[in-house]
């Protein structure tokens, strides 16, 4: 075997690919505004249908809609032969993906479809295929050449049919007015979900639980407190109120002057000008802050009242970075 033959083999797949997305991109055949009206004037739900390696573009097409704001729902053609065509409404619509045209699973639907009188839009390489003339819009995606040297295994084709799904889900969600804040409610789970909707207050240290000592006290008094709270940075207050903060770092910088800590009242050596953060605050702005500042600890606020503290340990422990 040649040396590197798969490296070389793959390239040039891949750089076939490529030149197809460039060349449809450029072809009068991208025109999806059609297609996207259609589409976000739906009542209902879309439900997208595809067979073999078009159901599987179709299964992805379905999940990027829903998840910026066009609900979708892949439905396998067999399966809608079977039962599953009850579940779509007179409001919903199908768009089937085929890449001749013909599937025949998809074809044997027609009948049912147009019984009911659900809308019908297609994406297919034929537009004189008996799916793409049964259809209310029709697309064309039509590459060259596939990426397969034998032209057979659908490779170029899918890619562009992949591409102009996420497309047109982009464009629909820039219509729709489609905000982080409306995707974060799709996407509650995992890291990219707890970057979207975890809040400085879901994760901050109470007041209650944190270490707060009386500016009147010394830094010795500070030292059992924080060490009992191991949160490295004590609350310093003055009657009710929070005037300052003081951390280990400060502990440390005044233990290198030899200073008699049970004598040094924390009113003197307090950090007055700490660092604060909203509690309705995205966790993910903290860590930036704390980035910024080259800070750990934040103090965590809420109506100008001072209700706990953040810790990028806290952050780090909630996986959200």
């Amino acid at each position: 075997m040649k040396k590197n033959i798969f490296q070389k083999e793959a390239k040039k797949a891949f750089l076939i690919e490529l030149e197809e997305l460039r060349a449809f991109s450029r072809s009068k055949n991208f025109n999806v505004e059609e297609l996207c009206t259609n589409i976000s004037n739906c009542k209902g739900k879309i439900f997208i249908t595809g067979v073999g390696k078009s159901g599987h573009i179709a299964n992805k097409f379905a999940a990027t809609l829903s998840s910026t704001g066009t609900p979708a729902f892949f439905i396998h053609p067999a399966e809608a032969l079977h039962g599953d065509l009850g579940m779509i409404e007179k409001k919903d619509s199908i768009l089937a993906i085929s890449k001749s045209g013909e599937s025949q699973e998809i074809c044997d639907l027609l009948p049912a479809i147009n019984m009911k009188k659900i809308d019908l839009f297609s994406i297919t390489e034929n537009v004189n295929s008996t799916i793409a003339k049964a259809s209310k819009t029709h697309v064309l995606v039509k590459v060259r050449r596939e990426a397969c040297p034998y032209d057979l295994a659908p490779t170029s084709s899918t890619t562009v049919t992949l591409a102009l799904g996420d497309a047109i889900a982009v464009a629909l969600l820039k219509v729709k007015g489609f905000t982080s804040e409306d995707f974060a409610k799709s996407h509650p789970g995992g890291k990219l979900g707890k970057k979207l909707t975890l809040r400085t207050k879901d994760l901050m240290v109470p007041i209650s639980k944190a270490a707060v000592v009386k500016d009147s006290e010394s830094i010795k008094d500070l030292i059992f407190e924080v060490s009992e709270k191991k949160q490295g940075i004590a609350l310093i207050k003055r009657g009710s109120r929070v005037i300052g903060v003081f951390s280990d770092g400060d502990l440390r910088r005044h233990l290198q002057k030899n200073v008699e800590i049970d004598k040094v009242r924390l009113s003197s050596v307090l950090t007055k000008k700490f660092k604060r953060i909203k509690s309705n605050e995205l966790v993910v702005k903290a860590a930036e802050m704390m980035k910024a500042f080259k800070v750990y600890t934040l103090v965590v606020e809420e109506n100008k009242k001072v209700v706990g503290i953040l810790t990028m340990h806290d952050i780090l422990e909630a996986n959200v970075l």
